[in-house]
């Protein structure tokens, strides 16, 4: 038993005491609300109360038959629970009927989450730990990417009644981030019908594009992934996403209010407006309360008043008024708007006095102003420099069509100025470029991050009539002077747009420049948009704290602009000397002659230049190694090549060489460990200078099938470049390619002179071919150098290196170099390439052998002569007529020493009988002297026997008896 004392409450109880609570009867006062249960397989669900407290009261509603599970209100309206019909919002809400829609971003929206990973594989197996501080971060009307390497999802979950479809807006404008969304299902599958829609394209530097993808009913698990690769000291833009809206819930339970700075006056509304100037509103307003415009101020959409500020310098412009009926101006100083500032502040400068009346700057080149106060443009067939009357051009000659603006009094009637902010649209009514006489700069703008526009539209361009019909690669060019003088990381943009397809970054310009000119070339005759945004910071910012920071525009010329006007005259091709003969178009390759005005062809191996055709002088000669078209448009390559060397012509084919050849090198890694490799992409010579070689960006147009069609983010050059990132590197299921870039556009030539050497033991030779780049990061543009190298051992193809100290290609990022080593590099072979080897006569047969010359430094060209054998017979026949005719002449020389010798003995012997005659009246000798021996009388002259004395002796004898 519970005893429990009087002067107790059940407050003071110990929790262990406490008595049950007292439950009550549930009412409609808000003691439940309704709930539907899921949708079962037949397709129905019931409604259910849920009490506010759940055990806390008592007598809910019975469950009921609830509405099919696809019902779904229409925008404007919300399915009250209590009767499951739909109901109008009220003023002050708003609703989709069936989506909702995330355009708040004072902080990430609940249901979002931002997860950051590191996947990449660095040098060292680590994982780069950095990144848990990075994350989307919330901007007020828009939600940012993080501005680092690491790669950041925003997720959101939703599951969907029906199918339906997320859409939002974006602005993409730095391909050093990989940008991504994708969709998965509960079970972390990705969906296959959003493959071709990933990778997001780039979008223009201010502008937002929208992206729509459909849903699947069910749960989807929406990812906006980005991914940055800071190669190099420069930080990378973020991506900005607003107006988040999905659709295919079914049904909204209740209105959502309208956000701070809009309202919603009627019921029934699926949107809310923004707050007028000088408005403001809190959350669910139906109406905007006006600011006290005196002392405060507010701008469209503020959610508060602000004090006025004391006017400064910063908060005015000057700009030049239009010329009087005198053909005066003078400098006009104006508030910029919306003014926010107050002038009778204690601290406040005042609105500088207008100007002195000055004459007018004259008209621009091709206008007149004709005693008026406006320049207008000259009439067709007539030129003016601006300060003289139009006059009709000669005869002989036609207008130099174009525009040249460099006076600055008021903006041409084809240039626009326009403002974008990153944000919202407010600095819309501005000017984004302001006249200033002798040239046009940037405005003030709303706040710092906007992007000042000014845009240049060329309806198309029209060649000169004596080149119409020729085949050049140049329509038309245009060239602007201009300089930036910044405090923070302003940047200039650059930007064309050609038939209205997609805008794209042509140069950019960051920081301060000296003044300085730029021309780029149309290559395309096609309606050109052309677009200078200049940005003084990209940090959110809403002050103006660099209004000092800007872009001045000194002049503008287009040539060959289609409704262009003239500044002057030029001659052109006629048919006869007579007056007023009109022009007739050249040929292609052909110039027109400055005595005579007739069209002759330019010499071989010479290309007309695309910038003039008038005298010999537009035939500019080819480049060493190189030949011109047939149209005498440009010069290339045929892939062959010849040197004279020691009295030898070397001739070479490099035909094997002239599809495109590959080079990845690396891996590099970023400063956090990211790796990447250089795609380096190489089309050498041939193809009458075509450029084959491509380097596509998969990232940001992987739903583009054709390459080459005018919208594909693809760069075609003689050599290009990519940066690629393995499949391994974050994650992704292919490897990635982008940041494409073209290093070389013109083909200079090749050249023997330099790059050919000796080295021992083996002559390597060495050819250069040299390209070039047109670029304004370069002072002398952007310059490729690839050299072949005669290299026996390496296949036809060969291998492409760079240097060991430039792993990149190059040093400087200005001069690129290559060595393509190749057996296709040598010279063809000739007959002073080989020699001959006889054999031995055998059988009869002798054979004759040829063989290359060690080392073998050449290719192709003549082949080695096929064995020859012959027959030897006559070869034995004259030596055994020669050995003949040696034993021959042995045998005779033998017999001739016998019978010289034998007449020899004979003389020998009848000197000595002589002699013994002479002496028969002495007495014969002793009996040692000489004797005749028995049996020898017969044959005494046969033989003689004689004794010691000799026969010298017995000569000087028979000498002595005569005297």
């Amino acid at each position: 038993m519970l005893f429990i004392s009087l002067p107790f409450t059940q407050k003071h109880l110990p929790v262990c005491c406490e008595l049950p609570a007292t439950k009550f009867t549930c009412n409609l006062t808000g003691d439940y609300y309704f709930e539907y249960t899921e949708c079962d397989s037949t397709g129905s669900r019931w409604r259910v109360a849920i009490p506010q407290r759940p055990g806390e009261c008592t007598g809910l509603p019975d469950p009921v038959q609830g509405t099919d599970c696809t019902f779904s209100c229409e925008a404007g309206e919300f399915l009250e629970m209590s009767a499951q019909e739909c109901t109008q919002c009220a003023a002050g809400s708003y609703s989709l009927g069936s989506g909702i829609r995330f355009e708040e971003w004072d902080d990430i929206p609940p249901g979002f989450s931002s997860v950051a990973t590191y996947l990449d594989n660095t040098p060292h197996g680590q994982e780069g730990p950095s990144c848990n501080g990075s994350s989307w971060i919330a901007q007020g009307s828009y939600v940012e990417s993080n501005r680092d390497e690491c790669s950041v999802s925003l997720v959101y979950a939703v599951h969907l009644k029906k199918q339906g479809s997320v859409s939002f807006d974006y602005q993409y404008v730095d391909n050093n981030i990989f940008f991504e969304f994708f969709i998965q299902n509960d079970q972390c599958q990705e969906m296959e019908k959003t493959s071709d829609q990933k990778w997001m394209k780039l979008t223009s530097n201010g502008q937002w594009s929208k992206h729509t993808v459909s849903l699947k009913s069910g749960t989807n698990v929406l990812y906006w992934r980005t991914t940055g690769v800071t190669v190099g000291a420069k930080v990378v833009k973020p991506v900005l996403l607003k107006n988040i809206q999905i659709e295919g819930v079914a049904y909204m339970s209740e209105c959502l209010p309208c956000k701070p700075g809009t309202f919603s006056k009627a019921p029934g509304s699926s949107s809310c407006e923004l707050c007028p100037r000088n408005t403001y509103s809190g959350r669910g307003a139906s109406s905007c309360t006006p600011c006290n415009t005196s002392t405060h101020y507010a701008l469209e959409g503020s959610t508060m008043c602000k004090a006025r500020p004391a006017c400064s310098k910063k908060d005015y412009f000057q700009i030049h008024s239009v010329c009087d009926e005198e053909g005066k101006t003078q400098i006009i100083y104006k508030w910029i708007e919306p003014k926010i500032c107050l002038e009778d502040a204690s601290d406040a400068v005042t609105l500088p006095p207008t100007g002195k009346r000055e004459p007018c700057p004259p008209c621009n080149p091709g206008f007149y102003n004709n005693n008026t106060a406006t320049c207008l443009p000259c009439p067709q067939g007539t030129y003016s420099d601006g300060l003289k009357e139009c006059q009709p051009c000669p005869a002989g000659t036609e207008p130099a069509l174009g525009y040249e603006y460099k006076w600055w009094n008021i903006l041409p009637a084809n240039i626009k100025s326009s403002c974008f902010n990153v944000a919202n649209t407010k600095c819309d009514g501005m000017n984004g470029w302001e006249v200033a006489g002798d040239h046009i700069r940037s405005g003030a703008g709303g706040s710092d991050n906007d992007y000042l526009i000014l845009n240049l539209k060329v309806p198309g361009f029209r060649l000169p009539t004596s080149i119409s019909g020729t085949s050049g690669t140049e329509f038309g060019r245009i060239t602007f002077v201009f300089e930036t003088i910044c405090s923070a990381d302003c940047e200039l943009y650059f930007m064309m747009d050609t038939d209205r397809r997609s805008t794209s970054v042509v140069e950019s310009w960051e920081g301060s420049k000296e003044k300085q000119s730029y021309t780029h070339i149309m290559t395309k005759n096609a309606s050109v948009s052309y677009t200078w945004a200049f940005q003084r910071t990209n940090q959110a910012k809403d002050v103006r704290q660099y209004i000092n920071d800007m872009v001045k525009m000194y002049s503008i010329t287009v040539t060959n602009a289609l409704d262009g006007v003239a500044s002057s005259c030029r001659a052109c091709a006629i048919e006869s000397q007579q007056p007023g003969s009109a022009c007739v178009p050249c040929p292609a390759g052909y110039y027109i002659d400055e005595e005579t005005n007739q069209c002759l062809e330019c010499p071989p191996n010479t290309f007309l230049s695309g910038h003039h055709v008038y005298g010999r002088d537009a035939c500019q000669p080819c480049g060493p190694g190189s030949r011109s078209n047939k149209e005498h448009s440009l010069c290339f390559s045929d892939c062959s090549f010849t040197y004279l060397e020691l009295n030898q012509t070397l001739q070479f084919d490099f035909s094997p060489l002239g599809f495109t050849g590959s080079i990845m090198n690396g891996p590099s890694f970023t400063s956090k460990g990211t790796k990447y490799y250089h795609l380096f992409n190489i089309s050498l010579c041939g193809l009458e200078g075509h450029r084959p070689a491509v380097c596509s960006d998969n990232v940001t147009d992987l739903s583009d099938k054709d390459p080459h069609s005018a919208e594909s983010n693809s760069v075609e050059a003689f050599i290009c470049q990519s940066t690629v990132i393995p499949s391994d590197g974050r994650g992704f299921r292919v490897a990635l390619t982008s940041q494409s870039t073209g290093l070389a556009d013109s083909f200079l030539g090749e050249s023997g002179e330099t790059g050919l050497y000796h080295s021992k033991p083996i002559r390597l030779m060495c050819i250069p071919f040299f390209f070039t780049f047109t670029t304004s990061s370069c002072e002398n543009g952007r310059n490729t150098v690839v050299t072949l190298r005669c290299n026996p051992e390496k296949s036809a193809k060969g291998e492409i290196s760079v240097p060991r100290e430039c792993p990149a290609g190059t040093c400087d990022g200005c001069t690129f170099h290559f060595l393509w080593e190749s057996s296709s590099a040598c010279p063809r072979c000739t007959e002073a390439d080989y020699h001959q080897i006889e054999g031995a006569c055998k059988g009869g047969v002798q054979d004759t052998v040829y063989v290359w010359t060690e080392p073998r430094l050449c290719t192709g060209g003549v082949a080695l002569p096929m064995k020859k054998s012959m027959s030897c017979e006559m070869i034995d026949f004259w030596l055994k007529v020669g050995a003949g005719v040696g034993a021959f002449c042995a045998v005779l020389l033998i017999s001739l020493t016998c019978y010289v010798w034998n007449k020899n003995k004979k003389l020998e012997f009848k000197y000595s009988k002589l002699v013994m005659s002479a002496n028969k009246e002495c007495e014969l000798p002793a009996a040692d002297s000489c004797a005749i021996m028995e049996g020898e009388g017969e044959e005494v002259e046969d033989e003689v026997v004689y004794s010691k004395p000799s026969l010298l002796r017995k000569l000087k004898a028979i000498a002595t008896k005569v005297h």
